[in-house]
């Protein structure tokens, strides 16, 4: 099995036109960014995979004891960008996708000239400590993650909602609770409790290449002080508040993001 097999590539937009490389979230596929790719098609190269363990990717190569950390789907996505001869590589990256782009970038820094993260998070743990507001405190992650243990439908049901912050019959949250729904129930238990746990702060602190971070004022899951860290903590960061409600912009208001990412992006 090939590397693009693996992980189920597509490629699209112009061929020889700057390389942009779209990254999924949690218990998600590439089909998430199918309202955002199309605006950049006519003068840049489309790149869309599914992470290892999600959607259409091989499902066996997904690996719990290496894939505990997230620098195994990085290595991976530098794996893909090797495969298809890619350099001076747009990384866009949702959620816990966007952390594994910044350490692909921050690995292979050669390959990657900018990143756009949308809706990140470096820890969703809260830290007293370090005066570093997550949102949530460790026994909530906790309870999260002991559900999707116990009930991974029920989940996904009561979840999915809450993350696309908006009503269940809402189109995103349904195509969420879906994707939710028909992920490996292993497979998204061992995933959400490497992202719900995840702390990748000094990373985002020592980013190699600069970020357009765009936050959407109302989100469950990422409060504004997070915003506000990412903005006083990585260097060459432009973070953008969307008044937007969710933890998933590119489905509710794709049309919000495909501007913010085209005037930061300029012309291909």
């Amino acid at each position: 099995m090939t590397v693009l097999e693996r992980n189920n590539v597509k490629l699209g937009g112009l061929p020889d036109g700057p390389p942009m490389v779209f990254v999924h979230g949690f218990g998600c596929d590439q089909s998430m960014w199918r309202e955002v790719t199309p605006a950049f098609a006519a003068t840049r190269r489309i790149v869309t995979y599914d992470l290892t363990g999600m959607g259409g990717s091989e499902l066996a190569a997904y690996d719990p004891r290496r894939h505990a950390d997230l620098q195994a789907h990085a290595d991976e996505l530098i794996e893909i960008l090797d495969a298809l001869s890619l350099g001076e590589v747009c990384l866009v990256g949702h959620s816990i996708g966007a952390t594994i782009a910044l350490l692909a970038a921050n690995r292979a820094p050669d390959r990657v000239s900018r990143l756009v993260m949308v809706s990140p998070s470096p820890a969703f743990l809260e830290d007293a400590e370090a005066g570093y507001r997550g949102g949530f405190a460790r026994e909530e992650i906790e309870g999260l993650v002991a559900l999707l243990d116990e009930n991974h439908l029920g989940w996904s049901m009561q979840m999915a909602p809450t993350i696309a912050g908006q009503p269940a019959e809402d189109p995103s949250a349904v195509e969420l609770t879906q994707s939710f729904c028909r992920t490996n129930p292993q497979i998204m238990s061992h995933f959400g409790r490497v992202t719900f746990f995840a702390d990748r702060r000094a990373d985002f602190e020592k980013a190699a290449r600069p970020a357009l971070v765009l936050h959407c004022d109302k989100d469950a899951l990422v409060p504004m002080a997070v915003a506000d860290w990412m903005r006083d903590r990585m260097p060459g960061a432009t973070v953008e508040v969307l008044d937007a409600t969710g933890h998933c912009p590119h489905m509710t208001v794709p049309e919000t993001v495909v501007a913010a990412m085209g005037a930061h992006l300029g012309p291909a």
